[in-house]
This record gives structure tokens, sequence and C-alpha cells, in this order.
């Protein structure tokens, strides 16, 4: 059994209120312990610092989609080229990594947690595979279903019951842990030429509206109790003026009735995709203080960023009829789109993020502008949406942005003027300190997530842990970015279950991780129900009924979540 004592180092835990003390980390069996473990490895970390193991809430880096990817960008094979190395395997992949480098890379950065945001419930298999080809990250999915006829039948049909049976049986039979939605009714729509471009704009042949859409899938996310809320990717993302349908789309769900122990009811994904005024390309500008004022006064969302990177990205996403719209702004590049069935669709198209653009540098500071302007950091995380805003390995980069004006003002300086014309960027002084660059990158995460045993580092909380070489009582971090950057891209120690995986930046372990996934309680009783459905409905499938969910042997380390 592992056991370590991880001594003096300065610990910065915001779930349990701990600030920078200096304190000992103790571990044991896989998990943190109140009292030093008897024959425990000391591991000197003073001039260190301490904090549980990263936590990502949406990155893309399994599935169909994330492998398309991958065969779409043979120069991200050429630019980035990784040898194979002691125990590690080769790799490739500058904005979509194999699988192998994936793992490599979070770990590297200390984290321990990452959700694949967009799993097609048809493809759910292949997604789980490639859970298993990643090593060292625990990993969750959140299913599709804002398009899926089962779910726009019982919406149209107003069959409450029928919907929160349908979710808790297609949670179990993907073995996913959320419930996703992208664009709704937009995607359906797409398979007829059209798209939705307001929350009451009806679907094809449905006839429901995104309204619809997404407060039913709230209501029975909420009524089955679901650990995190509906996590929406919301209509009109990448458009001018999008910024009000995302507030619609808010105020919409605003008297739902949050589950027992959580407040939110609808988690806005890479928001800053959404958060855009004007009313075309030519007065583009940032309409974050709207969000974020909207945020600020309203407990029932949360959000997450999308912070552009500029540079090489690679774009996926369910929301097929955007992916066209984006391959015609890239006037012709090459793209990928498909259907899924009665379920969802996809797209990916390669793009370039530009300091000289004007829409793409506003878009850089958006993001920002909502990090720095939310005020209750338990609502909002750190993410690029990887690989669509920039890739993962970035977060580092976007930490010393955080912790420093300076830094801010130097990148400012680099970009097109319309970052400071059309955005309030330059006129926000707040700097993060390390307190809370754990919350917006473990605690508030795992809260979001419903997550009990992740982002902290108190007795019982698994032992992922990861131990940066920056002291805090000698570097100032507003002065110094440069040293905060270094320092969150390369661990001095990362710990997943107890196990010291990276040492000094260098991976040196590789264990296995565990897949989160929902089950309902209820689900048994709740068949009944829906039996006759899927029977009926499952003649228009390619794939019988009885080869549909995923078996467990998909599963080597299942973490079951029961609800």
């Amino acid at each position: 059994m592992n056991a370590y004592v991880l001594k003096g180092g300065h610990v910065y835990d915001p779930l349990n209120n701990i600030d920078g003390e200096k304190m000992d980390i103790y571990i044991a069996g896989g998990k943190i312990v109140e009292e030093p473990p008897k024959g425990a490895k000391v591991i000197d970390v003073s001039g260190k610092v301490v904090m549980p193991g990263g936590i990502c809430i949406h990155s893309h880096i399994a599935g169909g989609k994330v492998n398309s990817g991958r065969m779409l960008r043979p120069e991200d094979h050429r630019r980035d080229n990784i040898p194979k190395k002691g125990q590690l395997r080769s790799g490739v992949g500058y904005t979509v990594p194999t699988t192998f480098v994936t793992g490599y890379r979070f770990a590297a950065m200390g984290y321990t947690t990452v959700f694949e945001p967009a799993v097609p419930p048809l493809k759910a298999r292949h997604t789980h595979e490639e859970f298993q080809d990643t090593p060292i990250l625990d990993h969750g999915g959140f299913v599709l279903t804002g398009n899926n006829w089962f779910v726009l039948n019982y919406v149209k049909n107003n069959e409450m019951d029928k919907l929160a049976a349908f979710i808790a049986w297609l949670l179990w039979a993907t073995k996913c842990y959320a419930v996703k939605i992208v664009n709704p009714g937009g995607v359906e729509s797409w398979g007829w030429g059209k798209n939705v471009n307001g929350l009451d704009d009806k679907v094809p042949y449905f006839d429901v509206t995104p309204r619809e859409i997404v407060t039913a899938l709230s209501y029975v996310n909420e009524k089955l109790g679901l650990p995190h809320t509906i996590h929406v990717h919301g209509n009109n993302l990448g458009q001018p003026g999008n910024y009000e349908i995302t507030l619609e789309t808010m105020e919409a769900v605003r008297e739902i009735k949050a589950s027992k122990g959580r407040r939110s009811v609808l988690h806005f994904t890479h928001i800053q995709f959404n958060a855009y005024a004007g009313t075309s390309w030519k007065d583009f500008a940032s309409g974050a203080q709207e969000i974020a004022n909207y945020v600020n006064k309203h407990d029932h969302v949360t959000i997450d960023i999308g912070q552009v990177i500029f540079g090489d990205a690679t774009t996926m996403t369910a929301d097929g009829p955007w992916e066209f719209a984006l391959r015609q702004i890239t006037r012709g590049n090459k793209w990928v789109n498909s259907d899924v069935e009665l379920e969802t669709g996809s797209g990916i198209v390669p793009y370039v993020f530009r300091r000289t653009v004007p829409v793409n540098a506003v878009q850089w500071a958006i993001g920002l502008e909502l990090m720095l302007s939310v005020n209750d950091l338990y609502k909002v995380c750190l993410t690029t949406d990887h690989p669509n805003g920039g890739p993962f390995y970035f977060y580092p980069k976007i930490i010393s942005w955080l912790v420093s004006r300076k830094a801010r003002n130097e990148e400012l300086e680099k970009v097109h003027k319309a970052a400071i014309e059309k955005t309030t960027l330059k006129d926000l002084d707040k700097e993060y300190n390390l307190y809370e660059v754990a919350i917006v990158t473990r605690a508030a995460q795992a809260k979001i997530l419903g997550l009990k045993d992740r982002g902290h580092l108190g007795p019982g909380a698994k032992g992922d842990v990861a131990v940066y070489d920056i002291d805090p009582t000698k570097v100032n971090l507003s002065s110094s970015p440069e040293l905060v950057e270094k320092a969150f891209s390369a661990a001095a120690y990362t710990f997943k279950d107890g196990e010291i995986v990276v040492k000094d930046g260098e991976v040196i372990a590789t264990p296995q991780g565990s897949t989160i996934w929902v089950k309902v309680k209820k689900l048994e009783e709740m068949m009944p129900l829906i039996e006759e459905d899927l029977k009926e409905m499952w003649k228009h499938y390619t794939i019988s009924l009885n080869n549909y969910p995923v078996q467990m042997e998909y599963l080597p380390k299942s973490e079951m979540v029961e609800v």
C-alpha cells in the first residue's frame, strides 16, 4: 500500500476553507487520511503549492468525432510528434492529441479527472473504448439528448414521466454521467437543411421549440436528482448578438426547482462562444458584461468559459449547422459533417485564431472578461472547450493571465485594437490569487459536477493531489506570470489514487483511471413506461435494441454513482 506524508507545503483547498496554510497532507490506501500513516514515505514539499488534483468539466478527448478530428488533421501529426520514452507510448497531435498523449499532458499539469462532454448514444461504445485507452485520468461522458427523437416526441406530447424514464434508461445504456444538450432542436432541423434561430422556433415534424426542450430536460434532470445539471451548448453559437438568446435560455429555466443539495439547474458551457453582442461581423463586440451581470444576480446558472488561444484549433461539435456556417466563414476549409441516426449530428472544421483578426481578438478578450467579472467563482470553470477554443494544455497560460494584469496587458498590446475598443478587458484590474485559481480549476468543477470525493483534500477524498514548484511567500504572482505558467505546466508531483504518476513534470506511472457514470435507482420501476415505445421506435435503428447498451466489459474500473 502506498502511503505518503506531504510535509510542509502551502495548501490551497477551498472546499475546506484552507487558503495557503502551511501544513501536512496524508495519503494512504488511495485516499486522503486524517492521521499520518505508519511507515509512510515523507516527501518535503516546503516552499511548494499543494492543491487537489485538477478537474476538467469540458474537454473533447474521446469518441467518434475526436477520432475523425485526428484523421482530418495530418498536419497535427507533423508538428507535434512525441517519441516513445521509457514506458511511455509515442503519440502525436497539436490540437487533437492521441489518447496516450492526452493522459500524459493532463497529468503533467496536475489534472486527474476529465469529462468528455458530447457522447452520441449510438457511439457510446467507441467513447468508452477511447476512455480505456487514455491513461491515468478518471473520466466520464455526457450523453447527447437535445435532438433525440424519443426526447422530442415526449416533449411534444408533454409526457414528463416517460421522458424521465427514457433519460434514466439512456444514462444506464450509455454508461454516461450527465445530460448534454447541443443546439436544442437545431441539429434535428439541420437534417431538413434548416436550423432554429430563436428560442420559440419550431423544429420540423416534431413541432416543439428549443425553449420546450431545455425546460423539459432541466425539469426531469432535477426530478431524477442527477448529480450534475443539464449541460447546455446554446442555440446560435458563434453568431453576433447571441448573448440575448443565451440570457433567454437561462431565464427559461429560472423557476425550475433544483434537486436537493444545489441551487443551479443549468450549466451553460463554453459560454464565450455565446456571449457576443453586435448585429454582424462588422460591429461584432463583447456581450460578456451582460452575461456576467445575469450570473452574478442569479444562482440557478453556472458556466464554463471556452477560452480562446491564439493559433490552431480544431472545432468539433454536435452542432452540425454551426460547423456548416464555419466552413462557409473559412471559405471552404476541409470539414466533416455527419448524422447519427435518430439521435444527433456532428461537424468538424479546422480553424486558426489570429491576433490580427478583430473578431478573434474580441473572442480572446471575452473569455477573460467573464472569468474576471463573475463575483462568485463557484459559478465559473476554466476551460478552452478543447480543442475548439484551443488545446487544453494552455491552461497554465490562461492562469498566468488571470493572476497578472501585467500579463493580460502585454497580450492586449499584441492583438488587434478591437480587443480594447469592443470589450472591457483593459479596465478590469482583478487579479486571481492561488486560492481562487484552485476554485476555478478544482473546487468549482467538483461542486458543479456533484463529485463528493474529488476537488478537495479532506479525509476520505481520493488521493488525487498536485504539487507545484512555486513559493507563494517569495513569488509575486502579478509581476511574475511566467513563473506561474512554468509551475502549472509541469507539476512537481501528481498523485493519482495515492500513487505518484508525475515527478518534476515527467510522467513516471500510467495507471488506468475509473469511469464515472450514473445509475438511477428506480430505473427498473420506470421501465414499463417506455418499453413499448422502445420496441416501436427501434424499427428505425440500424442496430438491434439488445445490442445497443454498453456492456460492463467496457468499464473495467467502473465507478457507479447511484441516485
